[in-house]
């Protein structure tokens, strides 16, 4: 298998996540994005933020069929004070992936499992002079099977 079927899997999730009533309201508005936002520019986004993060794909077979194993990488950013704010928008991401799976435009979810997740400070500029950017890296595995011919 190859990775056909990392762009359908990255557009179902950034829809679903986004349509999430409850990590939406976590996050403060649909703060969902695939690279940071420049403090600085227009699109300037001092909230809480969601970023769909880095992939590795390997190859993946069963008795139905062929597919792949994607392992995700998501990245919360919040510049509050302490970890609470980054801690509520992990858990209603987690809750969101436990939910039916959304539909692919090619393929079909088996499984999505969360891996595990690490809490630390730093690693994000903007937020506004002086604020330390609060991190969660979750990892989720989510098996697709192809069905195309």
């Amino acid at each position: 298998m190859t990775a056909a079927l990392s762009l359908p899997l990255q557009r179902a999730l950034f829809a679903h996540l986004s349509a999430d009533a409850g990590l939406v309201a976590a996050l403060g508005g649909p703060r969902i994005y695939d690279a940071p936002p420049h403090a600085d520019g227009p699109a300037a986004d001092p909230g809480p933020y969601l970023l769909l993060g880095d992939e590795t794909i390997a190859p993946w077979f069963d008795q139905s069929g062929a597919g792949a194993d994607h392992a995700l990488r998501f990245r919360v950013i919040s510049f509050a004070a302490g970890f609470a704010e980054a801690k509520a928008i992990a858990a209603a991401l987690s809750d969101a992936l436990d939910a039916p799976p959304p539909a692919l435009s090619r393929g079909r979810i088996v499984r999505i499992q969360f891996l595990g997740a690490e809490a630390r400070r730093g690693g994000a500029s903007g937020g506004g002079a002086g604020l330390v950017a609060r991190r969660i890296d979750l990892r989720f595995r989510v098996i697709v099977e192809d069905d195309a011919a």
